[in-house]
């Protein structure tokens, strides 16, 4: 079962747009370092759509080189069944200890089609799978009486659940069977789905204050929810900047000031506005980063 703090990372890239190996490898130390449980490499946040298929196999095998104690959970989605199944395959190779499956996009498929995407997926490779419902990239909402059908098959261990529809996560609670992991896909949400009972967070936030976000899950997880809504109001500002622009423009302008990459990202994908620089540097400054 995954729970605790997951972080979607970016992927540092050079000036020239190559993959910035060397930043990759501090990326996840540092992550560790700062005691997060899991990683997802080649996520939204990673930039995966525009990765070339051995780029994306070669930022999994990184991580996993990399990572000592954490989990590496690697995107491997697609809106083709095959080329997911394909794309899952090799990130297995690689070594990741599971794969996130983004439910798939553009087509909008029949919850039917869905499930069998999924059953598809999950039937192909030996590694567990976690949902990732994003309607708001997909197009297409995964019910909550597919993923509870879907939670029953033995390869899928939980769901990333980023609908923003708290009554659709408190179905899920309900129903879902002992092992299968609910996990928070929107960081301004985190704190309030633990305290419905999520297990954790998959968290584009953590990139650049994983030590805040561990401690406010951990305190959630640990029935702490009045200090964990100081940390939430804390972050708060955090959560709504990096949303300011499509993600992951925000992240990879604030990772960048760390030292993580040159801030570059790939079209369509733009930098940082002017002013919305301005904006989260303010924000930046405030929260002491």
């Amino acid at each position: 079962m995954f729970r605790g703090t997951i972080t979607a990372i970016i992927t540092p890239f050079n000036r020239d747009g190559s993959v910035d190996e060397e930043s990759l490898r501090r990326l996840v130390a540092s992550q560790e370092e700062k005691g997060v449980d899991a990683i997802v490499p080649c996520g939204s946040t990673g930039e995966s759509a525009t990765l070339s298929f051995a780029e994306h196999t070669r930022v999994v095998e990184i991580a996993v080189d990399e990572a000592k104690r954490v989990k590496v959970i690697a995107g491997a989605g697609s809106n083709s069944t095959s080329e997911a199944i394909a794309l899952s395959r090799s990130v297995e190779d690689a070594g990741a200890d599971g794969v996130l499956s983004i439910s798939p996009y553009y087509i909008k498929p029949t919850q039917e089609g869905i499930f069998r995407h999924y059953e598809a997926v999950s039937g192909s490779m030996g590694i567990p799978l976690i949902l990732y419902n994003v309607p708001g990239r997909t197009a297409s909402n995964i019910s909550s009486d597919t993923t509870l059908r879907l939670s029953e098959l033995p390869g899928i261990t939980g769901i990333k659940e980023a609908s923003g529809d708290l009554e659709q996560v408190r179905r899920i609670l309900n129903g879902r069977p002992k092992g299968f992991s609910v996990l928070s896909g929107d960081d301004f949400l985190t704190y309030k789905m633990m305290c419905m009972g999520c297990d954790g967070t998959i968290s584009v936030a953590s990139n650049c204050v994983p030590d805040k976000m561990v401690r406010m899950v951990g305190l959630c997880l640990s029935g702490r929810t009045d200090e964990a809504l100081a940390v939430h109001t804390e972050l708060s500002p955090l959560f709504d900047a990096l949303f300011i622009e499509t993600n992951p423009i925000p992240v990879k302008y604030i990772m960048s000031r760390m030292g993580y990459g040159s801030g570059a990202l790939r079209l369509p994908l733009t930098e940082l506005t002017e002013r919305n620089r301005a904006a989260v540097d303010g924000v930046l400054k405030g929260i002491g980063l």
